[in-house]
């Protein structure tokens, strides 16, 4: 690819990782970001707002890691006099740290790529 490439432009390799179904986004690196924030703001609605996200735009993102997740990756906790909140479970800490790993891979990946195309 090299040779088809104008010399006077500067090219680089980009992609994005996600997993997937047919019907449905399971995880991304935005949907990373979310539990993260999930994670140290210790609210959904925190979370959002830290992102510049909808509450409902977040709310159906959980929603979806949950229901595509053999166990939740989020666990909620009601509003009331002690106020609601979230909290990433167990697993959903294995997910984000499997994804970060997958993530590595692939930017190593596109790394080995553009030294062999560009």
């Amino acid at each position: 690819m090299k040779n088809l490439l104008r010399s006077d432009r500067p090219f680089r390799l980009n992609g994005r990782l996600w997993v997937e179904t047919d019907e449905d986004r399971f995880m991304g690196i935005g949907r990373l970001e979310l539990l993260l924030q999930i994670q140290e703001q210790g609210s959904i609605s925190k979370a959002a707002q830290h992102m510049g996200m909808s509450y409902k735009r977040a709310w159906d993102l959980v929603s979806s890691l949950n229901a595509q997740s053999a166990q939740p990756v989020v666990i909620t906790q009601a509003g009331g006099k002690r106020g609601g909140g979230a909290e990433v479970s167990a697993e959903g800490q294995q997910l984000i740290e499997e994804f970060r790993a997958l993530q590595e891979r692939f930017q190593e990946f596109m790394r080995v790529e553009a030294v062999r195309l560009l």
